[in-house]
This record gives structure tokens, C-alpha cells and sequence, in this order.
């Protein structure tokens, strides 16, 4: 706890200057990343994947889960998720190639979703084990708000990229050879209603319900 000490004290102290030394904060700072995985959970030899299911099917995650082996079984998962709930089969797609290149036969889609949008069905980049949550990295094909609208979200995760700790993802995400994205949303579980700020300050209402579909391919 003494570099958590230090930060704070120098925090304490620099309130009412004009000027900060970042190389000094930043020296305290990797201080305390000094001995990670003391400041971790005790996870070793676990599967990600398997604490990754637990998390989410968790009280405290409180989404629903189910599992496939190929992505040509998505459509069948969201229509078995449909039929459960008895939502009409009418879904938004997020604007993903490999999506639509799926046989939706049974299930009519449209693009952008609406305020109050019954049923989204889109893919996660990542998947955290330690809380259960997913990544979203926005971009022509992941717009944010099709993450936040749909009253029921049904996300696609596959197993190979779900990572132990929210750290494992950032140290992956900060690749020089890939350019940054402009934002990161990391969702976890539903909520009936979601603050999204930024350089403009937007209402929008989260998924009430929440449901992940792994998939384990090779």
C-alpha cells in the first residue's frame, strides 16, 4: 500500500498548483504494477472460458447463456432465445459481414436499431473471465448505440477470445501495429438504463436482458 499512499499523498499535496511532475506520478504509478498478480484474484489454473460462463450466468451478471460449436448455429441460438422469451423475430443486426452472410430464413433484420429496439444481435471483440463482461471496439461495423438501444441484447463471444483479466485485454490492445480505436465500451450484465459520455452527453436505454451465445470454434 505505500505507492497507493505516496500517489495519493503527492495528489493531496499538488492541489492548488498549476503544474504536476508527470515523470514522478507516472514512476509511483508502475510502482504499484510492480507485483500484479498479488493485486489479482487467484484464478491460475483456470480456464478462462469456464470462469468467463460463471461470471456471466451469475446474480450479479444475471445474463443468460448458451453455447454453440459453429457460427452457421447463431441464427438457430437467437431464434431458440426468441421463442423462449416469446419476442416476435424481428431483429437488428449489427452491420458485420460474416453476420449476414448467415442463413436468417426464419428471422426478418434491418441494420440500425431504434430507441427501445426489442431484440439486437450483435459480437463481442472480447470476453473478461474475472467480471464477466464483454468489449466492444467501435468502428464502421460496431456502432456504439447498437450496444445500448435493444431492450434484449444477444452477443456472440468467441471462447478463443476471452482473456483471464481486464488487464490481458488492454496489454493486447495496445499493439503499435493496429490503430486505436476511438472508443472501448465494456458491458457487463444488463441494465434497464445507460449514461454514455463523451464529447457530447447522450440518454439511450441498456438492454434489460442480456444474453451470450460462445462460441467454441476452432
Amino acid at each position: 500500500m505505500n505507492a497507493r499512499e505516496d500517489i495519493l499523498a503527492a495528489v493531496r499535496n499538488a492541489l492548488g498548483r498549476l503544474s504536476v511532475d508527470a515523470n514522478q506520478v507516472k514512476e509511483e504509478a508502475d510502482r504499484l504494477l510492480d507485483d500484479l498478480p498479488a493485486a489479482r484474484p487467484a484464478l491460475d489454473g483456470m480456464v478462462p472460458v469456464d470462469i468467463f460462463a460463471a461470471r456471466i450466468s451469475s446474480p450479479k451478471v444475471a445474463a443468460s447463456l448458451d453455447r454453440i460449436g459453429n457460427l452457421a448455429e447463431l441464427p438457430t441460438a437467437v431464434e431458440r432465445y426468441l421463442l423462449a422469451k416469446g419476442l416476435p423475430r424481428n431483429v437488428a443486426l449489427q452491420p458485420v459481414a460474416e453476420l449476414r452472410a448467415l442463413d436468417w430464413h426464419s428471422i426478418a433484420l434491418h441494420d440500425a436499431p431504434e430507441v427501445d429496439e426489442c431484440v439486437g444481435v450483435g459480437i463481442a471483440r472480447a470476453g473478461i473471465a474475472e467480471t464477466g463482461s464483454l468489449v466492444f471496439e467501435s468502428g464502421p461495423e460496431t456502432p456504439v448505440l447498437a450496444h445500448f438501444l435493444p431492450l434484449h441484447h444477444i452477443v456472440l463471444v468467441r471462447a478463443h477470445s476471452i482473456v483471464m483479466y481486464l488487464d490481458d485485454y488492454a496489454a493486447a490492445a495496445l499493439n503499435p501495429q493496429s490503430p486505436p480505436h476511438r472508443n472501448v465500451n465494456l458491458i457487463t450484465g444488463a441494465s434497464g438504463t445507460t449514461d454514455i459520455e463523451g464529447s457530447l452527453v447522450l440518454g439511450a436505454h441498456g438492454p434489460c436482458h442480456l444474453h451470450v451465445v460462445i462460441l467454441f470454434d476452432s
